[in-house]
């Protein structure tokens, strides 16, 4: 899933959180709360990408348009984006209570719309709606998290947030094959977010403020009154110092950016060599992150599978299940290994994994597509002449048809009574006829065609999303938190993140035209084509920050980075110096 950061946290910090939670409960009360946000994120990536199979049941235009299915699943991507921009503006405005409880309200606003929509535009503002609080929550419940957290604890609970999110995720894939037969199917699973939206609505006006951000608004005594709830009193004194003198060298450096408007801003980011080199970076990873399709497997894991042969939406629904659960395991194996083997090592063995599986997967679906049963016009006319696909009835070249052929043409496969995987019947798409289909006990294809090997898809979607989400799932985030220089880094992440959340817009609105256009086995093999891409910039554009001070990193790129260039101890105690040790020099 891609979106959203996580930070890093080890071992010992996961035990000291657990320590400290049973301690203090309230620690945690706060990040479970605010780590709803997290769910709800994940829970609307993963849902449409069920519910739009019973949408396209329900609303014939829809069936009929692949543009309305891209729009539906990238309207809520695009409200993010707004979200994004928005949110960072009231979490400084209005604090990150409030924010978090806006993006409640457009998440159950956005839930209902959808759940009682009569026609597809009202599905698709529904998803704005949805979108908007998608985007506030991204960068709002990490962030309140982390600043209502004892600092040794902190990287734990706002990792959390990650695993809520992936976890937000697995769950929609339950609640989808929960919901497959039950009536109003995709109204129930798009519905059921507005639960947890109100449930964290609830739990947010019984607690406080963010500390940092009340003592940035100069409400000292409230601010040390949260404190004296998350930590020992002999350690408040000292908490609220850390804070003040986090707080002026905060201040200090937002000054020294004057106070230009958003595009100077930008012009003085691009002026200054070290942050354009670490927007290189930040970018370049941000941008992989989607090229390399997951969020085509994310919002079209069933619709994915069905291209692999397998027709039930039930079954699709159960074998997509498979891959979210194991992108919750890659966020988990993750932080266990992103500060033992680095954050470019990481990236790149994934980008490895990612063009292997996706290659091997166009070849599945071209080997699929090329052995796809035959049309027999005794079959076919077995339905009745009016049940017969007109487009061909009227081929010149009918013999010489299969099923894929058939699909291409916008009818239907009716597989053979005896075997699936002999000839069938080449049908008109119309509810009646898909009803004497499944009559006889025959299997109904609308999106992909039977196929011996078709189980090989769903193995290599599980292996692509292992290489992606323990790699290029978590590690771009990370990158983007440690590339900056300290008063460059709110603009540089923003500029990353607003790069990552375009392309996610860009391939999610593309990808079902992408299919249509070239073909399942193209469409993957191009993907292929652009995590290669990724791979090389990386290569050459990103360096390693593992167990470098900030200062280390900004001399790293004053100098300017090649994964050529001959790696330096430092000498003496000068900070500027960057050092790399001799088993780290690896890439």
């Amino acid at each position: 899933m891609v979106e959203g950061g996580i930070h890093k946290a080890d071992k010992t910090e996961f035990t000291e959180c657990w320590r400290t939670s049973l301690k203090t409960p309230y620690i945690m009360r706060l990040a479970l709360s605010a780590g709803i946000g997290g769910l709800l994120f994940g829970y609307d990536t993963g849902v449409i990408s069920g519910a739009l199979l019973y949408i396209r049941e329900d609303f014939r235009a829809v069936d009929k348009s692949t543009w309305l299915q891209e729009t539906m699943v990238s309207m809520a991507v695009a409200g993010a984006i707004i979200g994004a921009a928005v949110g960072g503006w009231m979490n400084d405005k209005f604090g990150r209570k409030v924010s978090i409880l806006v993006a409640d309200f457009l998440f159950f606003v956005g839930a209902i719309i959808m759940a009682v929509s009569p026609a597809p535009w009202m599905i698709i503002v529904g998803r704005v709606f949805v979108g908007l609080g998608v985007g506030m929550a991204s960068m709002t419940a990490p962030l309140y998290i982390s600043e209502a957290s004892p600092a040794r604890i902190r990287g734990a609970l706002v990792s959390t947030n990650g695993l809520l999110i992936t976890g937000g995720q697995f769950l929609s894939y339950l609640i989808n094959l929960a919901f497959t037969h039950t009536s109003g199917t995709w109204r129930w699973m798009l519905g059921v977010a507005g639960i947890p939206a109100l449930v964290q609505f609830i739990l947010m006006l019984s607690l406080p403020e963010s500390p940092r951000w009340l003592y940035r608004k100069d409400k000292i005594d409230e601010a040390r009154a949260i404190l004296e709830k998350i930590y020992p009193a002999n350690e408040v004194e000292g908490e609220m110092e850390a804070l003040r003198s986090s707080v002026e060298n905060e201040r200090a450096q937002q000054g020294s950016l004057g106070e230009g408007n958003m595009f100077q801003l930008l012009k003085q980011a691009f002026s200054n060599n070290v942050v354009r080199r670490g927007l290189y970076a930040g970018i370049t990873v941000q941008v992989a992150q989607q090229f390399v399709g997951i969020n085509t497997v994310m919002y079209y894991s069933p619709t994915i599978v069905q291209f692999a042969g397998f027709a039930s939406n039930k079954t699709a629904l159960a074998l997509s299940l498979v891959t979210s659960g194991l992108n919750a395991i890659g966020s988990i194996i993750s932080m266990c290994f992103v500060d033992r083997y680095g954050r470019r090592r990481l990236m790149i063995v994934s980008m490895f994994g990612i063009i292997s599986c996706l290659v091997v997967l166009s070849i599945v679906f071209f080997r699929a597509s090329a052995t796809s049963p035959g049309i027999s016009n005794f079959e076919s006319s077995h339905f009745g002449g009016n049940s017969t696909c007109s487009v061909y009835t009227h081929a010149a070249d009918a013999s010489s048809w299969d099923c894929m052929t058939c699909l291409q043409a916008e009818c239907a496969f009716c597989s053979n009574g005896a075997n699936i995987y002999s000839p069938g019947a080449c049908l008109a798409t119309e509810v009646a006829i898909k009803g004497a289909c499944h009559a006889e006990r025959r299997t109904w294809y609308t999106e992909g065609c039977p196929s011996k090997i078709g189980f090989l898809a769903v193995v290599l979607l599980g292996m692509y999303i292992i290489s992606y989400s323990p790699g290029m799932g978590t590690v771009p985030w990370i990158v983007n938190s440690e590339i900056y220089p300290l008063k460059y880094r709110g603009i540089g992440g923003g500029i990353a993140a607003v790069s990552n959340w375009c392309s996610n817009l860009i391939v999610s609105e593309t990808f079902l035209t992408l299919t249509e256009a070239l073909g399942s086995a193209g469409t993957f093999l191009l993907f292929a084509g652009f995590s290669f891409c990724g791979l090389v910039a990386i290569f050459f554009l990103v360096p390693e920050t593992k167990g470098l001070q900030f200062e280390e990193v900004e001399k790293m790129l004053q100098h300017g980075y090649s994964p050529f260039k001959k790696k330096k101890s430092p000498k003496g105690d000068d900070p500027s110096a960057y050092r790399i040790r001799e088993d780290e020099e690896w890439l």
